[in-house]
C-alpha cells in the first residue's frame, strides 16, 4: 500500500441501533464522532525489587456524537432512552453505536460500542440561518472489533 493513504471521515460510517437491532433512522448525518477506549495503568513497587510492577485495566468506553437533525426519528430515540432511564420501558432494552471504516488498502473494519449508557442529549437550535444539532455523550462497558 502507498505511503500516506489514511482513512478519512468521509469513508467513516456511523451507525446507531437500538433495541431489536433496529437503526435510529434520525441520526445521519453526523458531523463529528469520537470514541475512547479506557485503560488504566496501574504501578506497583514491592521491596527487594528495582522497578515497579505494570500492569493495566480496561475502565470501559466513552465517546461523543454531534449530528444535524434529519428526521423526528432522532426525537423517537431520545423518548426511547428517556424511558429507559426513567424505567418506563424495562431497562433491558439494549443500543450499541458501530463505527465501519474503509480502509484506504481494501477491506472494512468494524468497531461495535455494546449496550451503551446515554448522558445528556441536547437539541441546539443557533440562529435562523442554522442548522439545528443534537448530539449526546455515551459511554459502554464492551466493544468488539471485527477486522
Amino acid at each position: 500500500m502507498p505511503q500516506g493513504l489514511r482513512v478519512k471521515g468521509q469513508e467513516v460510517k456511523i451507525v446507531v441501533s437500538g433495541p431489536g437491532g433496529g437503526l435510529v433512522l434520525g441520526i445521519d448525518a453526523i458531523s463529528s464522532f469520537d470514541a475512547e477506549i479506557q485503560q488504566e495503568i496501574l504501578s506497583e513497587g514491592f521491596l527487594g525489587e528495582v522497578a515497579e510492577r505494570k500492569d493495566e485495566i480496561f475502565r470501559g468506553c466513552t465517546g461523543s456524537v454531534e449530528a444535524q437533525l434529519s428526521s423526528r426519528d432522532y426525537l423517537r430515540f431520545v423518548a426511547r432512552v428517556n424511558d429507559r432511564a426513567t424505567r418506563r420501558t424495562p431497562a433491558t432494552e439494549v443500543w450499541n453505536i458501530t463505527a465501519a471504516l474503509e480502509m484506504p488498502g481494501g477491506g472494512t473494519a468494524k468497531v461495535t460500542f455494546q449496550d451503551v449508557a446515554f448522558g445528556a442529549l441536547p437539541l441546539n437550535v443557533g440562529g435562523r440561518d442554522e442548522y439545528v444539532s443534537v448530539g449526546f455523550d455515551w459511554e459502554c462497558s464492551a466493544f468488539r472489533i471485527v477486522l
